[in-house]
């Protein structure tokens, strides 16, 4: 993934609180993880980490029919 988005913790974020915050999904706090790899056993930030977001494609709305999603 090339594209990434900057994000300077703060004091108390998580990996699931980022995704969920990003993606509007904490399960794929994954995806930080793996564009981050130097903070993989960080549990609970502090305050001023500079972290990479990946941007994704957003996913289709679960309401489309399937032709159209």
């Amino acid at each position: 993934m090339d594209n990434y988005l900057e994000y300077t913790t703060m004091q108390g974020d998580t990996f699931d609180i980022l995704a969920l915050d990003a993606y509007n999904n904490s399960f794929k706090s994954s995806l930080i993880i793996q564009a981050n790899p130097q903070y993989a056993d960080v549990l609970v930030f502090d305050a001023g980490v500079k972290l990479k977001i990946p941007i994704i494609p957003a996913e289709p709305a679960s309401t489309l029919p399937p032709w159209k999603r």
